[in-house]
């Protein structure tokens, strides 16, 4: 089959791709699809997965109840649904991303599109917890979809187009949550538990399909290989804590076991900073976790997602309680998931005007924003959480606050590294939002569980005080985001903040101490990406 020149593709007008590489080939039979390339068509094909990934991350959470009764599991053991599949996207999260800064993201995007597939294809035929665990695991090795597809869309895209994509995919994070809890209600009332799993199954199974025929090979490509000894170690630490976080609250937070878990991470992080920090090809190079923009940035994103997921286990139980308790709304899981779709929609919304947003404002500003008015939403709940106007006020100030901020906390991250680093920078934001959310996530349920009423339900105190702790995160975000240092483009129009279509990038070298071009002014650090055009 004949082969032809990337300079020959139908994605953009010649010297409009970031990525572009003189030479590139693509395959006769893939250049004749139609789409093949196309910005559009790639950009649709990562939501897709993306969005297959979040729903399942957040769908399940409703439904534990319902599934711990029909496959007769305790609920320690059931509560490993969302356990596995947490650590399991934790672990290979920067690793996947690494191997495809290596050897090509749109091949490493097909392998955890055939995970998530995989994993949602046993999940949805058996009926035992442990395989349905081990599916969990599966499905999470889906978590690198984001570093791949931050590096495809830094790749492929133009200069101008890469903030607005890079911050819809960010936002999918939430907008994907959202959703899961929404649908979540209504699936099981209408078919089964098992049918959470078949509709995403045909998402992720277009979306292996869509990426085989229409997203070109990576242009940019890592030099190295992977460190074993650091992957190894970096899994050390992370599993033993979360693990630690998960089964805090069950153990009890002094317990033997999690303070020895505690211990075993720190024990291993220091194991792995060791092994990093001496390695010639590092996994994840430390030097650029110490870059202002990134490590400020990383601040936020633990608190942000602290903020965020620890929310969906206050928010839907609180609409839950039955009235006689003397607080809650006596919704149904359905009812409770329909509360949560403002939240989802504004998150919709906002996502697709973040170009005109970060075009004006650039991107610390929105970070700024959105973590105070996250903090404002739950605030609200903490003054109002006895009618339902408060909770439909809530979650559209939320879902606009988690738009703003996650959307331009990927930009300032890509931003502030060269284009080889995206995949593994990336990846560990995710992944620390991911920590963040489980923290939370565990602080919240000690808080409700530290004081209960005669018929079991939590005080309303307690509620009370999970929100006011969850508000505290989020402003304390925005105080982490003031100190994220952002470069600017200069008037002539060149690249900054490590943007994608020049050569490595401007805003990277003046973080990292590198020599920096004229296309940057002379500020004192990184982060941001230049304006891109409205929309």
């Amino acid at each position: 089959m004949s082969a032809v020149t990337d300079q020959d593709d139908l994605t953009s007008s010649p010297g409009a791709r970031g990525g572009h590489q003189p030479g590139r080939t693509v395959t006769g039979w893939r250049r004749r699809i139609p789409g093949h390339g196309n910005i559009h068509v790639v950009f649709a094909t990562l939501a897709l997965g993306a969005g297959s990934y979040t729903v399942l991350q957040s769908m399940v959470m409703p439904a534990l109840p319902v599934i711990q009764h029909d496959i007769n599991a305790s609920q320690g053991t059931v509560a490993w649904l969302l356990t596995a599949f947490l650590l399991s996207a934790s672990i290979a999260t920067p690793i996947l991303g690494r191997l495809g800064d290596l050897y090509g993201k749109r091949g490493m995007l097909l392998v955890v599109f055939g995970a998530l597939s995989l994993g949602s294809l046993i999940s949805g035929l058996t009926d035992s917890v442990c395989v349905l665990i081990a599916a969990r695991v599966i499905q999470g090795l889906a978590g690198a979809v984001f570093p791949l597809s931050f590096g495809i869309i830094r790749d492929e895209f133009p200069v101008n187009r890469v903030p607005w994509a890079v911050g819809v995919m960010s936002a999918m994070m939430g907008i994907g949550s959202g959703l899961g809890i929404v649908l979540a209600g209504p699936i099981v009332d209408a078919l089964d538990w098992h049918w959470l799993f078949w509709f995403p199954l045909m998402i992720s199974g277009a979306a292996v399909l869509a990426t085989l025929l229409f997203i070109p090979e990576s242009p940019v490509r890592a030099q190295g290989t992977v460190n074993l000894p650091a992957a190894a170690t970096l899994s050390l630490w992370l599993l033993a804590l979360l693990v630690g976080l998960s089964k805090g609250a069950s153990w009890g937070w002094t317990a033997p076991g999690t303070l020895g878990l505690f211990a075993g991470a720190v024990v291993g992080f220091a194991l792995w900073a060791w092994v990093e920090s001496r390695s010639p090809v590092p996994l994840i190079d430390l030097r650029m976790m110490k870059i202002p923009a990134v490590w400020w940035t990383n601040v936020a994103a633990i608190l942000l997602g602290f903020g965020m997921y620890a929310g969906f286990l206050v928010v839907p139980p609180l609409l839950q309680t039955p009235r006689e308790v003397g607080y809650g709304m006596g919704a149904s899981v359905t009812v409770s998931g329909l509360y949560m779709l403002p939240s989802t929609v504004a998150m919709l919304v906002v996502s697709l005007l973040i170009g005109r947003v970060n075009a004006r404002f650039g991107s610390k500003g929105p970070l700024v924003a959105g973590s105070v008015i996250t903090g404002a939403a739950y605030f609200l709940l903490v003054a109002d959480h006895h009618d339902p106007w408060a909770f439909i006020v809530m979650g559209i100030v939320q879902g606009t606050g988690i738009a703003l901020a996650f959307s331009s906390m990927t930009n300032l991250i890509i931003g502030a590294v060269r284009p080889d680093q995206t995949g593994v920078a990336t990846g560990m934001n995710a992944n620390i939002r991911t920590i963040g959310g489980t923290l939370g996530a565990q602080i919240v349920a000690s808080l409700l569980a530290s004081g209960t009423l005669p018929s079991g339900y939590p005080r309303e105190s307690s509620y009370t005080i999970s929100m006011a702790v969850l508000g505290v995160a989020t402003v304390a975000a925005a105080v982490a985001c003031l100190l994220v240092p952002v470069a600017r483009a200069a008037r002539s129009g060149g690249p900054a903040g490590g943007a994608p279509g020049g050569p490595a990038t401007n805003a990277s070298a003046t973080a990292s101490g590198q020599p920096a071009t004229a296309a940057v002014t002379a500020t004192p650090a990184t982060g941001d990406l230049p304006a891109p055009a409205a929309g």
